[in-house]
C-alpha cells in the first residue's frame, strides 16, 4: 500500500479519483488547492502525488515549483489537465514531472502510470518555469504521439547534454529544436541554425568555426561563425547525416574540448554552446556504411527526440490545419474555415511532406480561397494523388469516415496496430511504442480484436 496525495480544485474529480486510488489499496490524502498540498508534503510522507494543472490562485506548475524548491525529497508527481497544450505538457516535465495525463482518466491509466511511479525516482529539479510560451503554438498535436514527443523535449530542456532530433523532412525538427532552446535554461541566450545539407562542404568549416582575414581567397575579414555566435546558447546543426568526414572530426573536438579553431588561426577559443543535431537519415546505418563518425554518433545521441510522420499522427492534422490557417490570416481578419469534406480530405491524404507541406497547403489555400469555408475541391489539387483513389494512400477505407463513432474507432485501430506490427515485425514492444501506447494496452487491444 502507498500513501498518495491528491491535489485538485475540482471535488467531484478529487473524490472520484481518491475512491480509485483506495479500491487499488492505498492510503489517500486530498488537498483542493496548491497552498493545502504543499502543507500536507510539509507534514506527511507520501510515495507519489497527483497534481491538477488549471486551478484556482497557484495553478499546478507554479505548485510544482514550490514542491521542488521546499521539500528535500520530492516523490513521483503526475501532472494532470484537462486542457493539455504543448507548452503545458513541456513545461510540466521540464519541471520534473514524472507524467504529464489528460483528463479524463482511465482507471487502467491510473493504475499503469502508478505502478511506474512507485518504481522509479521522480525527475531532477529544473529551473524556474517561463511564462511565455511561444514556441509551443508550433508545436500543436493532441495525439499520443505528439504529447510523447512534448514529454521528451521537457525531460531534455532540463539537462545540458547534445540532442538528436530525428525525423522525415519536413516533421517539424527545427521547431522541436526551437522549443527546446525556449524551454532552457538558455533560454534567454542565442538560438543559432545552421543547415549542413545546404552549405558546400569547402565553405561549411568556416560558416561553423569562423575564419580569419586572409584564411583563403575572399576572406576579407574576420567572421566568427555559428560556434561562437551561439555562444552560452543552443546550436542547431540541421541535417548533420550530410556533413563531410572532416568536419564532422572538428564538431567532436568542439563538443569534447569546449573550444573551436577559426580557419587560418592557430589560436584556440572557448565556445559554451549546448548541439542540438538534426536529422532525417539513419544515423546508425551511416555509421556502419563509413559515413557517419561512430564517436560523433555516440557523443550525440546521448538524448534522442524522435519526430513521428503526420501520417502517423491523424489526430494532429485538424487541429495543424485550422492552426496554419490562423498563422495565414492577414492582420486583423479571421482565419478561413475548414468544410466536414475538406477535413475529410485532408485526413485521406499520405503527406510525404509531412507537416511543411501542410502548412503550404493551408497558406495557399488562405490565399487563393475566395469563400469563407474551404471545400473538399479547394484542398484536392494539394492533396492530388490519392484523393482520387479515395483513402488508398494511407490504407484506410474509402467509407472509414461515414461509420458511426465506435466502428469508425474500431477500424483505424486495426488497421495502425496491423500497420505497426507489419512495420516491427511482430515485435510488440516496438509495435506498442511506434502507436505511442503502453504494451499492455497493446496486449488487451490484441486480445479485444483477435489479432494474432
Amino acid at each position: 500500500m502507498a500513501r498518495l496525495l491528491i491535489v485538485d480544485d475540482d471535488n467531484a474529480f478529487r473524490e472520484t479519483l481518491a475512491e480509485t486510488l483506495q479500491s487499488l489499496g492505498h492510503d489517500v490524502t486530498e488537498a483542493p488547492d496548491g497552498n493545502r498540498g504543499l502543507a500536507e508534503l510539509g507534514h506527511a510522507r507520501f510515495d507519489a502525488v497527483f497534481l491538477d494543472h488549471r486551478m484556482p490562485g497557484m495553478d499546478g506548475l507554479q505548485t510544482l515549483a514550490a514542491m521542488r524548491a521546499t521539500v528535500a525529497r520530492l516523490p513521483p508527481v503526475i501532472v494532470l489537465t484537462a486542457f493539455a497544450s504543448g507548452g503545458n505538457t513541456i513545461e510540466a516535465m521540464r519541471l520534473g514531472a514524472f507524467d504529464h495525463l489528460t483528463k479524463p482518466v482511465r482507471r487502467e491509466d491510473v493504475r499503469e502510470v502508478l505502478a511506474r511511479a512507485l518504481q522509479q525516482e521522480a525527475p531532477a529539479v529544473a529551473s524556474a518555469p517561463r511564462p511565455d510560451d511561444e514556441d509551443a503554438l508550433e508545436l500543436i498535436g493532441p495525439s499520443s504521439a505528439m504529447r510523447e514527443v512534448h514529454k521528451r523535449i521537457g525531460m531534455a530542456a532540463a539537462s545540458t547534454q547534445p540532442v538528436l532530433v530525428v525525423g522525415e523532412t519536413g516533421t517539424g525538427k527545427e521547431m522541436v529544436a526551437r522549443a527546446l532552446h525556449r524551454h532552457s535554461a538558455r533560454a534567454e541566450r542565442p538560438f543559432v541554425a545552421i543547415n549542413c545539407a545546404a552549405i558546400p562542404k569547402e565553405l561549411l568549416e568556416s560558416e561553423l568555426f569562423g575564419h580569419v582575414r586572409g584564411a583563403f581567397t575572399g576572406a576579407s575579414g574576420d567572421r566568427p561563425g555559428c560556434f561562437r555566435a551561439a555562444d552560452g546558447g543552443v546550436l542547431l546543426l540541421d541535417e548533420i547525416g550530410d556533413m563531410a568526414l572532416g568536419v564532422q572530426a572538428k564538431i567532436l573536438r568542439a563538443l569534447q574540448e569546449g573550444e573551436v579553431t577559426p580557419l587560418g588561426s592557430h589560436k584556440t577559443v572557448k565556445v559554451d554552446v549546448r548541439v542540438v543535431a538534426a536529422t532525417h537519415r539513419d544515423l546508425a546505418a551511416a555509421v556502419r556504411d563509413g559515413a557517419f563518425r561512430e564517436d560523433l554518433y555516440y557523443r550525440l545521441n546521448v538524448l534522442s527526440i524522435q519526430v513521428p510522420p503526420l501520417r502517423d499522427r491523424l489526430a494532429d492534422i485538424i487541429p495543424l490545419a485550422e492552426h496554419f490557417l490562423r498563422l495565414a490570416a492577414p492582420p486583423g481578419e479571421p482565419p478561413k474555415g475548414l468544410s466536414a469534406a475538406a477535413a475529410q480530405q485532408l485526413l485521406r491524404h499520405a503527406w510525404p511532406g509531412n507537416v511543411r507541406e501542410l502548412r503550404n497547403l493551408m497558406a495557399r489555400c488562405q490565399a487563393l480561397v475566395r469563400h469563407r469555408v474551404i471545400g473538399a475541391a479547394d484542398v484536392a489539387e494539394g492533396t492530388q494523388g490519392d484523393a482520387s483513389a479515395g483513402g488508398a494512400a494511407t490504407g484506410l477505407p474509402l467509407d472509414w469516415l461515414d461509420s458511426d463513432l465506435p466502428a469508425a474507432t474500431e477500424r483505424l485501430e486495426r488497421l495502425l496496430i496491423g500497420h505497426a506490427l507489419a512495420q516491427t515485425q511482430g515485435n510488440r514492444a516496438e509495435a506498442a511504442r511506434r502507436l505511442g501506447i503502453h504494451r499492455q494496452l497493446l496486449y488487451r487491444k490484441l486480445a479485444q480484436y483477435g489479432i494474432a
